[in-house]
């Protein structure tokens, strides 16, 4: 078991990765490389360490992962939002074969244990995930919505349209009107 790599549940956003960074400095751990739900070590963290390690993580929202599966899904969740929510580039493959290739596996049992311990499949978690962020885009009033749904990869503003009044009962222009709209934390789903 490699114990220069922590995987930490909540992490879903760059202010969770300061805030773990910060806990990792406070307690002299020699950082190697922050992501989404994952710290890695320059050394070892031992038993001890990885214990105060995550009592200071719950006191600030956040959860050391042991078991292999939810650290799979951590990293699944990770990937998702960290592409649909920070990314820069858009995604010019399927998302199955994107997270496939980054954590090595086959999507057929990656989809199949998602879905065994969350209860919604990725492809549910992926839609729940874009929907939050053109709430957001919305919300803000930046883009317009053809600029979203070419932003958010989708084929056609009536496409964008039609998957958002589905998750949320409601168009986009409905959406907009509202003042204070409520948004979903990112680990929520």
């Amino acid at each position: 078991m490699d114990t220069n790599v922590i995987y930490i549940k909540n992490m879903v956003c760059p202010r969770c990765i300061d805030v773990v960074k910060e806990i990792s400095e406070d307690l002299k751990i020699s950082v190697k490389d922050i992501q989404l739900g994952k710290l890695e070590s320059n050394s070892e963290i031992n038993d001890t360490l990885k214990a105060v390690l995550s009592k200071r993580l719950k006191e600030r929202g956040f959860e050391l992962l042991e078991d292999k599966n939810q650290k799979i899904i951590t990293q699944i969740k990770a990937l998702i939002v960290a592409q649909i929510h920070h990314s820069k580039e858009p995604l010019i493959i399927n998302f199955s074969d994107f997270i496939a290739d980054k954590l090595q596996h086959e999507y057929a049992s990656l989809s199949k244990l998602f879905s065994s311990v969350e209860g919604i499949t990725i492809e549910k978690f992926i839609l729940k995930q874009k929907i939050e962020h053109v709430k957001e885009l919305l919300f803000y009033k930046e883009y317009t919505l053809s600029e979203i749904a070419i932003q958010m990869n989708y084929s056609s503003v009536a496409h964008l349209s039609a998957q958002f009044k589905k998750e949320t009962g409601m168009s986009p222009s409905q959406f907009k009107k509202i003042k204070d709209p409520k948004h979903q934390s990112l680990d929520a789903f």
